[in-house]
């Protein structure tokens, strides 16, 4: 005997005692774990059970339309799911494996912690600065061969350096519109006192043709200079409900008059035309891996490195947007891919956007809306047919994953096609909808989870009958499967809507070669009292199933047949639960190929005793 097939050595006495221990204790606390569960499930599955049986199939619909209710009030109230959609952008920006790089036209001159840092070691003051630094600024940003410059810092009133808001003012006459500052729109509030009229404010064009001039009154802080102010733009950052900015108004809408944004302003300069929703908004297409360049204003104004080794960037022909980025400036802005992105970034974003033309595209907000709507009603209609709960799960899960991966897609592509909400909202749907077919299945296979326990002593009698589905010969294979599959579908909805049957073998539909073979059986059960109120209830069943399938595609009438055979027994409550067992075997386990096979008919006389023992050959 080789060593491979040499037993095992025995195990000492001890070990298999220890061993026997264990297995012992698992298996009973097993079966006790089992037993409580089972006793928990059956306290809310079988109150769902009757109420499932209650509303049967109409649950569909009303489910439907109860969630359509609901998607027709948020859409028009709460904007819930658009608020979802908000989140999961913020995740895909976050997670996606590609995103833009920048395009080199523009950067940001950051008056960050350094550069105010170093003027006040020279001895020339702190933050805010003078107003001649800030001309010195565009002075060496025109030098260096800028073509547009933003600024992001508010000249409200004039400074106590008159020579230096002289020399701002100047500039920015002479800059014709290169340079563009900063002007903030106020609460519409403080409009009503306002002298300002929209028609006339810096930049605004009408919105309608015919639009009534000078427009209503606007109220706005403008640049302290008439040539500053004639070349200014918004700099207001609006944040969404949940906080946070991911989209930039390009225009302010006041009466029928657009005022522009400071990055419109700047893009027109460009020769851009405007990218944005119907609306004005604009979805930046964020960035956290390749951030816009950024130079220091203290390299700028010195001529050197200062704040940095690298010294300052080529910036001919480039878009430049000034702004403070020191800590203690508070200007961060909450932005999907930064909690603290400063303002003057954002402005930069969406000047970028706008430049290289690569904002995200959205769809209109309904888009997301009508798709949910679309998929609780196809849900909804494809278990109120009946469908087979199998081909329904795969569908689903192909159908859903095939958006997704869509979606996902043309994010990258720079469009974000807002579904992710509307399918999760169809999930929900698909799920409760699972679920109430799931009561109802387990109602119709017996399982005591869902129905009383058998009580032989109330009911004795069990009758069972089995279905044989035979085709027209004559049929086209295809033709054959389609007439199969109704045929299913519509036994399906028949015994979920019935009381008192059991579906012992099922609709088999798994994909296998052997049950292809066998799916055309189907075994059903009653009990009852009485064998009379028995075979009763059965055929009163079975002509209701041949009336079903009379009126439907299953074309019973065409060649097409359904034939039945049939057994009854009964039970002695009297007896031991093993000899009740006993005697229900010979009712499932007989051959049914030696029971004289009947047509279904309108009438269905194969349930008499008499009558079933002669049967019709298929």
């Amino acid at each position: 005997m080789s060593r491979r097939n040499a037993p095992d050595p025995e195990r000492p006495p001890a070990l298999r005692r220890i061993a026997h221990a264990v297995n012992g204790v698992a298996a009973s606390a097993g079966l006790a774990f089992m037993d409580v569960l089972d006793a928990l499930t059956r306290t809310y599955r079988r109150p769902l059970a009757l109420l499932a049986k209650r509303t049967g199939f109409g649950f569909y619909p009303l489910l439907a339309l109860a969630m359509l209710g609901w998607l027709a009030w948020d859409g028009t109230h709460a904007q819930r799911l658009a608020a979802a959609e908000d989140a999961v952008f913020d995740q895909l920006i976050r997670w996606r494996p590609l995103e833009p790089t920048p395009s080199a036209k523009v950067a940001v001159v950051e008056i960050d912690d350094c550069s105010i840092e170093h003027f006040r070691a020279r001895g020339e003051g702190g933050w805010p600065w003078g107003r001649q630094r800030h001309a010195d600024l565009i002075d060496a940003l025109d030098r260096a061969g800028v073509q547009r410059i933003g600024f992001d810092v508010l000249f409200a009133d004039p400074g106590t350096d008159t020579d230096g808001d002289a020399m701002l003012e100047a500039m920015a006459a002479a800059g014709e519109g290169r340079f563009v500052f900063a002007s903030t729109r106020l609460h519409p509030g403080h409009d009503a006192g306002s002298p300002l009229r929209a028609g006339r404010t810096p930049g605004a064009w009408p919105l309608r043709h015919g639009a009534v001039r000078p427009g209503p009154q606007v109220a706005m802080i403008l640049p302290y200079g008439e040539a500053m102010a004639r070349h200014s733009g918004l700099v207001n950052l609006s944040r969404a409900g949940d906080g946070v900015v991911r989209d930039v108004r390009l225009y302010e809408r006041v009466g029928d008059w657009a005022i522009p944004s400071l990055p419109l302003r700047l893009a027109r300069q460009a020769d851009v035309p405007m990218q944005a929703a119907g609306d004005g908004w604009l979805r930046i297409n964020w960035r956290s891996g390749s951030p816009l360049e950024y130079v220091s204003a203290a390299d700028l104004l010195a001529g050197e490195p200062v704040c940095g080794t690298a010294g300052v960037p080529d910036l001919r022909d480039r878009t430049v947007l000034v702004g403070h980025t020191a800590a203690g400036i508070n200007d961060a802005k909450p932005t999907p891919v930064n909690m603290a992105m400063p303002g003057v970034e954002v402005l930069a974003e969406a000047t970028e956007a706008l430049i290289s033309g690569n904002a995200i595209t959205m769809p209109p907000a309904w888009l997301k809306y009508l798709l949910a709507a679309l998929l609780v009603l196809g849900t909804g209609f494809v278990f109120w047919r009946g469908e087979p709960h199998e081909d329904v799960d795969v569908v689903f899960a192909s159908l859903n994953g095939g958006l997704l991966v869509v979606a996902l897609v043309a994010l990258n592509a720079g469009v974000f096609i807002d579904i992710f909400a509307s399918v999760g909202f169809g999930a929900l749907c698909f799920g409760l909808c699972r679920g109430h077919a799931a009561l109802q299945r387990g109602r119709v296979i017996g399982n005591h989870d869902y129905l009383p326990d058998f009580d032989p002593a109330a009911t004795p009698w069990l009758g069972t009958v089995r279905l044989r589905f035979v085709a027209n010969r004559s049929l086209a294979r295809e033709e054959a499967r389609r007439c199969r599959r109704e045929y299913r579908r519509l036994l399906r909805r028949f015994l979920y809507r019935s009381d008192g049957m059991v579906l012992i073998e099922g609709v088999i539909e798994r994909k296998s070669w052997l049950v292809e073979q066998l799916e055309d059986l189907v075994q059903l059960v009653w009990r009852a009292d009485s064998e009379a109120a028995l075979r009763a209830r059965m055929r009163h069943d079975l002509d209701a199933l041949h009336a079903l399938l009379h009126g439907s595609h299953a074309r019973l009438d065409d060649g097409t047949r359904v034939w039945l055979a049939s057994s009854v027994v009964r039970i002695d409550p009297a007896v031991a639960f093993q000899r009740q067992r006993e005697q229900l075997r010979p009712l499932y386990q007989q051959d049914f190929n030696h029971l004289p096979p009947w047509p279904l008919s309108a009438a269905n006389p194969a349930v008499d005793p008499d009558i079933s023992r002669a049967g019709v050959s298929p």
